[in-house]
Parts: C-alpha cells; sequence; structure tokens
C-alpha cells in the first residue's frame, strides 16, 4: 500500500495568507504537465512496486487543469504504477473552477473525490484573503458537485478571520452553512500569518494584524462543538468526517505509509528517507526534461527522526499515540523520557494516558504543536510536511 502526490503548482491569484509553491504564470502548464510524466518514469522505482491505494492532485489548483492535462497524467500513473482497485482519488478544486461543464469532465476521470476550497461563505472575508470565488460560488460548487455526481467531497474552511468588534457570528454561520450542504468531510484551518505572505508583509507594516488567540480558540471551540452535533468525527487536529469519509491519503500520511510526491515542491517519504523536490516551476522543468534528472535533496531519517515524525502525526489524531509503538519499533521509551511531563499533562487536563495510548483532550489540541515540541526528543532540523492534502 502506498500514495501517490501530485503538486499543481499553478494558481489564478495569490491568497494572502498561502505560503505553498505556486505560480500565476500559466502559461508554463503544459511544459509542468510534461515534466511530471517525465519524473514518473524517472522514479517508477521508488515505491518498490507497492499498489497505490491513494492518489492525490494537491497544489496550488488543480482544477486549473484542462480535460487533455488530466487525461495525459492519468495515462502515465496507470502505466507506471499498479493502482489497486477502489483506490481514493482526490482532486483540490477552487469553486470558481467548477462548472457544470468542468465537473462533467471531472466525473468522466478516475477521480472519484473532490477538495473544495470554500475557505469562506461571507463575501467580506472572501476578498480580504484574496480568494478568486464569491460566497456564492462556494455554495453553488458543491451542490453542482453533488448533482454530477460526486457524493465524497471535503470542503476546506479558514477560522479565525479577524473581526472589527471580536464577534463569532461570521465563522457561525460559515459552520451552519457548511453543515447544510452535508458534505461528508471537512478541513478547518486555523488562519496562520506566515512571514512570506501578503498577511506577513502587511503585519509587519502595521497593515493587518492577527486575530487574538482567545478568539481562535473559541472559534475551535465552536467547531468542535458544531462538528459533533452534526455527526462529523474529528479524526485529526483539522479533519472532521462522517463515517466511511475519513481521508485515505491523508491517514496514510500520519500512519507512515510510504508516498512518493511529484513535482516541484513536493516530499515523498519511503520510512526510511525524506526527498525534497526543488520549489521551482524553472528548475524543476529544466532538471527533469533537459537533463533527466530529479532536482532534490534526500535526508536519510534517524530513530530520532522517525520517533519525531510519529509524535507529530500521531498526536494529531484520534488514535493518539502509542507508547508500545515507540518502544518496540524504535526503541523509545517515551514514559521513561518524559515522566513528570507526560503527569503534567494528565494533571493539567491536556492529555489521556490510557494503557499505552497518549490522546491529547480537546484543550490539549489546542497547544497540540507546542506540547508535540516538548516532547520531541530533540528539536529537528526541519519539520516534514507532505504538500496540501485536505
Amino acid at each position: 500500500m502506498a500514495g501517490l502526490y501530485l503538486h499543481i503548482p499553478f494558481c489564478k491569484q495569490a491568497c494572502h495568507y498561502c505560503d505553498f509553491h505556486f505560480s500565476t504564470a500559466l502559461g508554463r502548464k503544459g511544459q509542468v504537465v510534461e515534466a511530471l510524466v517525465r519524473e514518473m518514469s524517472l522514479r517508477r522505482d521508488y515505491l518498490g512496486g507497492a499498489e497505490l491505494s491513494t492518489i492525490y492532485f494537491g497544489g496550488g489548483t488543480p482544477s486549473l487543469l484542462t480535460a487533455a492535462e488530466l487525461t495525459t497524467l492519468f495515462e502515465a500513473i496507470y502505466r507506471y504504477f499498479p493502482v489497486a482497485a477502489g483506490a481514493e482519488i482526490t482532486l483540490e478544486a477552487n469553486p470558481d473552477d467548477l462548472t457544470r461543464a468542468k465537473l462533467h469532465e471531472l466525473a468522466a476521470s478516475p477521480v472519484n473525490r473532490l477538495s473544495i476550497g470554500l475557505q469562506s461563505f461571507h463575501e467580506p472575508h472572501l476578498r480580504l484573503m484574496n480568494r478568486a470565488h464569491s460566497a456564492d460560488e462556494s455554495r453553488r460548487s458543491v451542490l453542482t458537485a453533488q448533482d454530477a455526481g460526486f457524493a465524497n467531497i471535503s470542503i476546506d474552511l479558514i477560522y479565525g478571520v479577524p473581526t472589527a468588534d471580536g464577534d463569532h457570528g461570521i465563522w457561525q454561520h460559515d459552520l451552519r452553512e457548511a453543515v447544510a450542504l452535508q458534505a461528508p468531510h471537512l478541513s478547518c484551518y486555523a488562519l496562520t500569518v506566515e512571514p512570506q505572505t501578503v498577511f506577513g508583509r502587511q503585519e509587519r507594516k502595521g497593515l493587518f494584524r492577527a486575530a487574538p488567540d482567545e478568539f481562535v480558540a473559541r472559534q475551535f471551540e465552536m467547531l468542535l462543538e458544531t462538528s459533533a452535533a452534526h455527526g462529523y468525527e474529528q479524526y485529526e487536529i483539522s479533519n472532521f468526517a462522517r463515517p466511511g469519509h475519513h481521508s485515505r491519503h491523508n491517514s496514510s500520511y500520519w500512519q507512515g505509509v510510504p508516498y512518493l510526491g511529484l513535482g516541484p515542491s513536493a516530499h515523498s517519504s519511503d520510512g526510511q528517507s525524506r526527498q525534497y523536490t526543488v520549489a521551482s516551476n524553472t528548475q524543476y522543468v529544466q532538471a527533469v526534461l533537459e537533463r533527466h534528472e530529479l532536482p532534490a535533496t534526500h535526508e536519510a531519517l534517524s530513530p530520532t527522526d522517525r520517533a519525531n515524525e510519529y509524535l507529530m502525526t500521531s498526536l494529531r489524531t484520534s488514535a493518539g499515540c502509542n507508547l508500545a509503538y515507540l518502544r518496540q519499533h524504535l526503541g523509545i521509551d517515551l514514559a521513561a523520557r518524559h515522566p513528570a511531563y507526560l503527569a503534567q499533562l494528565q494533571h493539567d487536563g491536556w492529555a489521556t494516558l490510557t494503557g499505552d495510548v497518549l490522546r491529547l483532550t480537546d484543550r490539549g489540541k489546542l497547544l497540540a504543536d507546542q506540547i508535540t515540541l516538548e516532547l520531541f526528543l530533540e528539536a529537528p532540523a526541519s519539520v516534514p510536511s507532505a504538500g496540501s492534502a485536505s
């Protein structure tokens, strides 16, 4: 079992919060598609012949791919890799791309799951974030996708967007709209101001101010309350699903399943090492198409790296961190290394320890990153990422 991730590094315009790799120069899209096909031929053996149980088109904006470009990529995938029957095949899409014609093209393709980046149903927030779609398109894209036959739909929302009066009504409205659409999966992320984004530059100039932590925390609590009341399970801090609709691709990352990432800025992992492809469309295309080589760096994973990765991913999930797994497979006795801190987490209500399974409480999830860093065996040089997936 393995996963395949394809990074489609193009967007119509730059969202003010986004620090993923992308370009708005759409004229090079054909070259990148050609390079992705060539990269598949170069890396066909990376997963050792394991069947692909999940395929994920992320970005960027994969819904900018034409039907012909998508067909080219699928033909290459099926040519170079064994794909399991019933594989989950996800494509990220922006609402403004999902016309009836586009959705019928996608429905005729192997894509069987859509991840739609709505972010909000509130027009001023969409404009603040520089999204290319309207609030009406947010609603209509989901309904049109359902009409086209897509039952497995995830929608993205962003909370913690600052408001002038600190009111939570807009977020309440977004949650009501989302559950009314009956999408079986929600991916909900707190607005984060990254340094190299428009919001980051505006913040340094005093033109933008992130919402206070207390405001963001309350909206997270509202998310937990509303999702639970409408039958969604929080199976990872940012991901909520109705029964049978967990993202199999995302879950494979958190479970340590090997995956191959294709395209500029994509990451790959075979369990023993990580690989990072250069975050430049030009360098990627030139290396792959002209020199037939992959412009990537390789990092072998030590037992400490693997333990830290397991801590980082498992603590974000409802399954929790299995201390027996750390002892038996990685030779790490976390309880012996951090007895006082683990006791403090339980005493303060941030985590529970049931047998050998450490799980964060709802309160603890608010401090997940901080708690994980405290438990790390040593500070990592970099934090691994598989790319955008929801």
